[in-house]
């Protein structure tokens, strides 16, 4: 069994770049071992994300969204951030209430992931969404999302889905695979 790791020391930290959206930092870190790097990442965050795996009647419900990193469409669950005051699940709820026109009454938090931790702080909790009613919000969208339902008995094959290339979807996949098993319905 190894030793624990010693944090490197944080030296200095200093912004620079700024857009509406995105504070990039320079952070000098001292390592235990002697050496000092400069590192850059996005500014950390307090805020989480949530990402939705509704089931409705043996089926996925995924959505089709527009990802301008990729200039793409790319099929994928609901997500978005979770508003101030907000619970998991609370924002669960209402993120699947704006992008597919549902409500869950049954929710279960599969896990939290990390997104590339090496440059972001960001967290992402994946939640299963079941036992679906129709309600609506209004959401964020510049445009209406096209729904798609992939049956569950072909789950995996959404990995042959060229649109389906998203590592956070693809990590939910898998997730949700393993619950399914685990509760005897795969």
């Amino acid at each position: 069994m190894s030793k624990p790791l010693q944090k490197p020391t944080i030296l200095h930290v200093e912004t620079v770049a700024r857009s509406r959206l995105f504070n990039v930092e320079s952070v000098d870190l001292a390592f235990s071992n002697g050496e000092q790097r400069v590192y850059e990442r996005m500014r950390p965050s307090n805020r989480e994300a949530v990402m939705i795996v509704p089931i409705i009647d043996d089926h996925l419900l995924l959505i089709r969204e527009y990802a301008v990193g990729i200039e793409a469409y790319e099929l994928g669950f609901p997500k978005g951030l979770i508003d101030p005051g907000e619970t998991i699940y609370d924002a669960a709820n209402r993120e699947l209430k704006e992008e597919v026109g549902f409500g869950a009454n049954q929710l279960t938090f599969l896990k939290k992931l990390t997104m590339a931790p090496s440059y972001f702080s960001s967290k992402m909790n994946i939640v299963l969404a079941e036992d679906l009613y129709p309600e609506s919000l209004e959401g964020d969208e510049p445009e209406p999302l096209v729904q798609e339902r992939w049956p569950l008995a072909h789950l995996m094959d959404l990995l042959e889905d060229p649109d389906f290339s998203e590592a956070r979807n693809v990590s939910a996949l898998f997730l949700i695979r393993e619950w399914l098993r685990a509760e005897g319905r795969l």
